[in-house]
């Protein structure tokens, strides 16, 4: 499992230790030099960082678990987010991927208050169980935060989970989870900036920010809501292309462009196989564009491409919307179609972009609805 770090970290670990460094330690704890509070107030920026880790963590485990493939973790700013490969089968997983957080941010907050009455007793350095003290306080702020059932938050992922277990409506339940999101994040943005207005505390502009996520990221949950919406039932084989061309790993790069069609069929990306017919990559112009012209007659089309281990793949009778993740996070933004380790298709973003244009039309117009009888049909 791959864990990044987005630019946006250091921002948080710099704001956590400059509140430390310059507010609570010397309010707390005074006569210590400035290095000792920005060491140990970065010390400590450090520890929450790998708290957030913890709770991103606990997702992946629970979602692997319930045979959720997870593709990596990534801090930033604002927290953390497991990238998931796919989506909760029925709201009792949905429910324990999502409840696990707040719960593990809790655990951590009782873990650092018993470290803090610990090194009191042994009489360890105030600053220090100062220290210990505020890396409580935030895991518990952020356990009863995550708790509320508002999307993206985790709470909101249980309040999902238990509308669609009500409703049995995912769709339905997701798209009210999300707005709960938006309010509660518009909420925020305008107390957050009355506060500044009225009292002058800067400390408002946090809640205006953290609002002005929390609409961005259930902004973003409407719209995948609703285009889950447009694609259930939808299934890879529907908008693949079938039987594209391919290329043979052997081929040098000069012969693949003057013998391939591109003019005739408008290919950007060709799938590569070898002798035998089984794909082993994806070639894309951007890959041949990289081989420079006069070593293009003696360089291999194996040399160049897309390994078939970086490529995202797919089965005909596999769901568009457990595709979509691995196809948006793959380099190529290509996903071959795989039925028993053979070619039979490909499929783009554009390819489902366009499936979605088709199924909005034909749902808008009355008169038009066999589209979508027979896309509920295949599912």
């Amino acid at each position: 499992m791959r864990v990044g770090l987005h630019w946006s970290v250091l921002a948080i670990v710099v704001l956590v230790a400059l509140t430390l460094a310059r507010g609570r330690f010397p309010s707390a704890h005074a006569g210590e030099s400035a290095w000792v509070y920005w060491g140990l107030g970065i010390v400590t920026a450090i520890v929450f960082l790998v708290s957030l880790l913890a709770h991103e963590l606990a997702h992946a485990v629970v979602a692997r678990r319930n045979g959720i493939e997870v593709e990596g973790i990534t801090l930033w700013m604002l927290g953390g987010v497991a990238r998931l490969r796919g989506e909760a089968k029925d709201p009792g997983a949905e429910l324990r991927i999502a409840g696990v957080g707040p719960l593990v941010s809790a655990a951590a907050g009782v873990l650092f208050t018993g470290v803090a009455v610990w090194l009191e007793i042994l009489a360890v350095p105030g600053l220090v169980v100062e220290a210990m003290a505020w890396l409580a306080a935030i895991n518990f702020v952020l356990a009863v935060f995550n708790a509320v059932p508002a999307a993206p938050l985790d709470g909101g992922r249980v309040l999902r989970a238990f509308l669609w277990w009500r409703s049995g409506d995912r769709v339905r339940a997701a798209l009210s989870a999300a707005n709960a999101g938006r309010a509660l994040g518009w909420f925020m943005l305008f107390a957050g900036f009355a506060s500044v207005l009225v009292t002058g505390d800067l400390g408002g502009l946090w809640s205006a920010l953290i609002g002005w996520f929390l609409i961005a990221a259930a902004t973003a949950e409407v719209r995948e809501a609703q285009l889950r919406g447009a694609l259930a039932g939808l299934a890879v084989r529907q908008v693949m292309t079938p039987d594209p061309v391919t290329v043979a790993a052997t081929d040098t790069v000069e012969h693949l462009l003057s013998t391939t069609p591109f003019g005739r069929y408008r290919h950007s990306t060709l799938p590569v196989v070898s002798h035998d017919g089984t794909p082993v990559g994806l070639m894309t112009v951007a890959r041949i564009n990289r081989v420079p012209v006069e070593a293009r007659c003696a360089t291999a089309v194996a040399g160049v491409m897309c390994p078939l281990t970086d490529v995202a793949t797919a089965e005909p009778g596999e769901a568009v919307m457990d595709l979509l993740p691995r196809l948006e996070s793959s380099a190529e933004r290509r996903a071959l179609v795989l039925d028993d380790g053979h070619l039979v298709g490909i499929v783009a973003l554009s390819d489902i972009t366009r499936a979605v244009s088709w199924l909005t039309t034909a749902t808008r117009s009355g008169p038009v609805t066999t589209a979508k009888q027979g896309r509920h049909g295949d599912g």
